[in-house]
């Protein structure tokens, strides 16, 4: 479920102490400071034997050094990026340290039995090429180098292509944060930097966390749910940011003036269900790059059916390919009469009214406003019809239209199941039994039955939900962790939905 209100509070308490000391006050960080030296107990008389020279040269019968592992993350270092500022070459001075990402790929590794490096980049000598290194790594405690317009671009069509950016505040240095926050917004303007909610895969990849440890200053150890601020693209998390330290080599008891960081171990799970869930989704991020052009897209619109989908203030089009992936699967399977096009409308735009179904979808939660929520129950009320599902199953977006759905129809039932014998699934397809994606089975095992809800007016369906995602088995992309039907029944189901709408 997603973090309660007093939960967020605790979590924004946290993150603003991080700034407890003056803006202009210098911070000593503690994973740049040396090891402490063990203590020697040799005598001062022994000594170690010096080695034979000259070196005994390798002999051909002995074992050669074995290929250095694949790389995984870049790590990217800004200080060796330069630019040009009044015709001066400038160069950044951003400190950073390797502590962190040393630890966790080691540990990683060892638990996810997968032989992986990390490897020290910069922004020059980077192919921004998702195959080369599917994730990126920044972390300091200062705040972050403004990218360049063409930095920002590379860098842009990296995550678009299906590379992971991991933005890490060491400390939880707010000056670090806040710049990343800057420079996430340039990147993407149009698309949310928000918390994840606590169902999202990122929490369960590897290791189950419903809670962490999190300590700030020299303070006592606290639980909090994980926190992380996350972009989506498509349904993965492509940016990620951290505002606490996820703390992968520090000594818990340490004391850290001005800083705020999880439990070394909690930070090490998170660390592996990040890099799970990277490599479980790197296909699906792939694919999702590469964009379906249906032939009937730009076409003028003929006396077809032709779906709207709804936008509202939340992910509102995690699955773009979802819709022209079921009306081409219906113009292949079935003889309905249906356009390759999709439009969008916003929630108040008195278009809507013109189209007989209209289509919503979403990962996290949303709001409406007054205007949208009576917009929306006067297309219910002139006969349209709403199809909704949770993209990826996500609990956000399914309490988040349950509410919509509440307000637009105050005198309606809520929604409830579509009994095994509705009219919805006896054709174009009579469905009684359909698979789950393995995450459904995990959580509901024996699930073997269709689980649409509905809403009624005037005895006749207007609102058809799916809490389990239909749009992800439209795209037919392969998403890990999908909460939702396998591509063929959800296509099945789409293609009944549809259907049952156009002639009911």
């Amino acid at each position: 479920m997603p973090a309660t209100a007093r939960q967020l509070s605790l979590v924004t308490a946290v993150i603003l102490a991080a700034a407890c000391l003056a803006p202009g006050e210098p911070f000593d960080n503690p994973k740049i400071r040396p090891p402490q030296a063990k203590p020697q107990r040799r005598s001062g008389g022994e000594s170690a034997p010096p080695l034979p020279l000259p070196a005994t040269p390798l002999r051909r019968s002995e074992r050669k050094r074995q290929p250095a592992p694949p790389a995984l993350i870049g790590m990217i270092n800004f200080s060796a990026v330069a630019r040009v500022e009044n015709g001066q070459r400038v160069s950044e001075a951003f400190p950073t340290t390797q502590v962190d990402i040393e630890h966790l790929i080691q540990f990683a590794n060892s638990r996810l039995d997968i032989q992986y490096r990390y490897l020290p980049t910069d922004l020059r000598a980077f192919s921004w090429n998702p195959e080369e290194l599917p994730l990126l790594y920044v972390t300091g405690w200062t705040p972050m180098p403004e990218l360049s317009v063409d930095q920002a671009d590379r860098l842009r069509r990296y995550i678009y292509d299906g590379g992971t950016l991991v933005l890490h505040a060491q400390c939880g240095r707010s000056e670090f944060t806040d710049s990343a926050r800057r420079e996430i917004r340039k990147l993407f303007p149009d698309r949310p930097l928000k918390p994840l909610d606590t169902d999202c895969p990122l929490f369960s990849a590897y290791f189950n966390i419903d809670k962490m440890q999190f300590r700030r200053d020299d303070k006592p150890l606290q639980a909090m749910e994980p926190y992380l601020e996350a972009v989506y693209v498509g349904c993965r998390p492509a940016v990620i940011l951290s505002p606490i330290d996820l703390n992968c080599t520090w000594d818990t008891d340490t004391p850290i003036q001005g800083g705020t960081l999880y439990h070394r171990d909690d930070g090490l799970r998170l660390g592996v269900n990040l890099i799970a869930l990277t490599l479980a989704n790197f296909q699906y991020a792939r694919a999702f790059g590469t964009q379906t052009v249906f032939h009937q897209q730009q076409a003028p619109t003929r006396d077809q059916l032709v779906l709207a989908q709804l936008v509202h203030n939340g992910d509102w089009d995690p699955t773009p390919h979802a819709l022209p992936g079921l009306m081409k699967y219906i113009e292949k399977n079935t003889t309905l009469n249906v356009q390759f096009k999709r439009r969008t409308l916003a929630l108040t735009d008195p278009e809507i009214l013109k189209h007989r179904v209209v289509y919503m979808t979403g990962l996290r939660k949303f709001d409406a406003t007054d205007a949208e929520v009576a917009n929306l129950r006067k297309f219910l009320r002139s006969g349209g019809v709403l199809i909704a599902d949770a993209a990826a199953g996500q609990a956000g977006f399914d309490s988040a239209f349950r509410a919509l759905v509440k307000r637009a129809l105050p005198d309606a039932a809520d929604l409830k199941p579509l009994p095994a014998d509705s009219p919805l699934y006896q054709m174009p397809f009579r469905i009684g039994q359909v698979q789950y994606t393995p995450r459904v089975l995990a959580e509901t095992p024996g699930l073997k039955t269709p689980a649409l809800e509905g809403a009624y007016l005037d005895g006749q369906l207007a609102v058809i939900y799916s809490r389990y995602s239909l749009s992800n088995g439209w795209e037919s992309l392969g998403l890990a962790f999908d909460r939702g039907y396998e591509t063929p029944d959800a296509l099945r189901l789409g293609v009944n939905i549809i259907a049952h709408a156009m002639t009911h």
